[in-house]
């Protein structure tokens, strides 16, 4: 879906389907905790403790992350969590509050040395930009941290958009995940995404809006909350 649609899917869902702001960030945020469960199941983590860094930006896909690292931690992973431009919105405050509370520990700054990352992680969570990107990109620090990340050699999940790709065109200068989990239906830069999985979160979505939007959505199976495609 192009960003408009999307933007168009999540005003419905708010305002005529009266999901929650909350409800829908959490859904979404625990969905993309199972799909890293599915691909890096505990026992097959390289290190000896089960960590995973998540980088959060300041908006919505921030918060998403901030989710996911709490399920990460519910289902014994050892999340870290890099936050540099905390959100002064409530509802973002409230997921920071919920990961404090979980002892989930936060980073006062990302190491520029990337080996230092490679070594203490098994994989990261980019959580940072997602639709919302035009109007960050290149500033501050998500410049510096882009950088860093296009040169980490552990494997990546990015939720919804990777890093430093353009929500239509994609990849001009951004990374290159491992996984991309789609959050609702994929936006149009996914047809460009190169790596080993590609998870959709949307079985939550009402049928009427999954029609009304074209959406097309991959068959679930069982009680799973995303789908590889």
């Amino acid at each position: 879906s192009s960003k408009q649609e999307a933007e168009a899917l999540e005003t419905e869902l708010l305002e005529d389907y009266r999901f929650g702001k909350q409800q829908f960030i959490e859904i979404l945020g625990h969905s993309c905790a199972m799909a890293v469960t599915k691909v890096y199941p505990l026992k097959t983590l390289p290190k000896k403790q089960p960590t995973v860094l998540i980088i959060c930006g300041p908006e919505e896909n921030g918060a998403i992350g901030l989710v996911c690292a709490r399920n990460l931690r519910t289902y014994d992973y050892e999340p870290t969590i890099f936050y540099p431009k905390k959100s002064l919105d409530n509802l973002y405050k409230d997921f920071t509050i919920q990961c404090e509370k979980m002892d989930i520990p936060f980073l006062s700054y990302l190491p520029t040395e990337v080996q230092l990352i490679n070594d203490a992680y098994n994989l990261v969570v980019d959580a940072v930009l997602g639709i919302e990107a035009n109007s960050e990109e290149g500033k501050e620090p998500w410049a510096t941290i882009l950088g860093i990340m296009k040169q980490i050699k552990i494997p990546i999940i990015s939720l919804d958009i990777p890093s430093g790709w353009d929500v239509e065109s994609g990849n001009a200068e951004g990374i290159n995940p491992e996984v991309l989990i789609s959050l609702s239906a994929p936006k149009r830069c996914a047809v460009q995404f190169s790596g080993k999985h590609h998870f959709v979160a949307g079985r939550f979505l009402p049928y009427d809006i999954q029609k009304k939007f074209d959406l097309n959505l991959p068959k679930y199976s069982g009680t799973d909350c995303v789908v590889e495609i």
